[in-house]
């Protein structure tokens, strides 16, 4: 009883594998969808656009929170009397900086309008 069980349960398995990868290879062979053509082309253009927005203001706010992080120890080194203090506040100067001309004029080098942000 045990041989047949053990039979049948391996002919169920075997055949039961044989449809699903069946199916498998049916929907995964000629399931690319070409017909958007310039409509999904814009659409995309326009999600990356709106990521590349979203991605300035990312790093305004990313300039500010360094911005607080380096003055904070540019006091603290002050406060403590050392020597090399100078150079911090030029790093924290030239960062900042970078930071924003970059978020200001590196996107018209890749043909979209760069970020507004009012008071700038």
């Amino acid at each position: 009883m045990k041989k047949i069980l053990s039979k049948s349960f391996f002919l169920v398995t075997i055949s039961l594998f044989a449809r699903v990868t069946t199916v498998v290879a049916d929907t995964s062979i000629g399931s690319t969808d070409y017909s958007s053509g310039y409509g999904g082309l814009s659409e995309m253009t326009a999600w990356v656009l709106g990521l590349a927005r979203g991605l300035g203001l990312l790093i305004y706010a990313l300039a500010a929170i360094l911005s607080l992080y380096s003055a904070t120890a540019i006091y603290i080194k002050i406060n403590a009397g050392e020597e090399g203090f100078l150079k911090s506040v030029y790093i924290l100067i030239g960062s900042i900086l970078f930071l924003i001309f970059s978020t200001m004029f590196m996107p018209s080098f890749f043909g979209f309008e760069p970020l507004r942000v009012s008071g700038f």
